[in-house]
C-alpha cells in the first residue's frame, strides 16, 4: 500500500485543484504521491489539442513539430490561474489569450494568433506587437510548448465578464531581434 502524506484544504485546492473545497479547513485530504504528481500534469487530451492545433500551423509555415514540455506546464497553469493578462517575463517565449464564453479557448487563442499572418512584413522581418503572437506559434527554432488555461472570475481579465484565460510557453523562445528572417517562413 502507498504511502498517503497529509496535505491542507488549501494546499490540496492549488495542488489538485479538485473539488475539495466542499470540505471543512480544518480536515485534511489524503493523497497519494503518484495522484498529487498526476494532478500536476495536463491529461491527454489537453496536451494533444495543444500539440496538433500548433503543429498544423507551423506546418503550414515551413516549421516542424513541437514536443509537449512538461516542465513549462505547471508555471504556464499558475499564470493562467493568477488571472493577470499580462506577460509573466522567463526564459521562454509565451502567448496568451482570453475570452469571454469560449467553448473552445486553444482553438479560438490559436485562430486569433493566425490571424495575424496577414500583417507579417517578409520584406522587412522583425518583431512587431501586432504579429508576435504569430511569428511565436510558427517560429523555427522553437521546439517546444506547453499551454494551460483558467477560468478568470469578472474583474480580473475583463471588467464586467467572466474569461477563459490561455497561457501558453515555448522552448526555446521565438521572436529573437536578428533572427526573423530564418525562422519565420513564408505560408507553404
Amino acid at each position: 500500500m502507498a504511502k498517503c502524506i497529509k496535505i491542507s484544504t488549501f494546499f490540496a485546492l492549488i495542488a489538485l485543484i479538485t473539488s475539495v473545497s466542499a470540505l471543512p479547513s480544518s480536515q485534511s485530504v489524503d493523497v497519494e504521491p503518484a495522484e498529487l504528481i498526476k494532478s500536476r500534469a495536463a491529461d491527454d487530451s489537453w496536451m494533444n489539442s495543444v500539440i496538433s492545433s500548433h503543429n498544423t500551423n507551423r506546418a503550414a509555415y515551413g516549421a516542424s513539430a513541437v514536443t509537449w514540455n512538461a516542465n513549462l506546464y505547471p508555471g504556464a497553469l499558475s499564470w493562467a490561474q493568477a488571472c493577470k493578462f499580462q506577460h509573466s517575463g522567463g526564459n521562454y517565449g509565451e502567448n496568451l489569450y482570453a475570452a469571454s464564453g469560449s467553448s473552445n479557448i486553444m482553438a479560438d487563442g490559436m485562430k486569433a494568433w493566425m490571424s495575424e499572418a496577414s500583417k507579417y512584413d517578409y520584406n522587412n522581418p522583425g518583431f512587431s506587437s501586432a504579429t508576435g503572437h504569430f511569428t511565436q506559434v510558427v517560429w523555427k527554432a522553437t521546439t517546444q510548448v506547453a499551454c494551460a488555461s483558467a477560468n478568470c472570475p469578472a474583474g480580473t481579465i475583463f471588467p464586467t465578464l467572466p474569461a477563459t484565460y490561455l497561457v501558453c510557453r515555448y522552448s526555446p523562445p521565438g521572436n529573437v531581434m536578428g533572427q526573423f528572417r530564418q525562422n519565420v517562413g513564408r505560408h507553404v
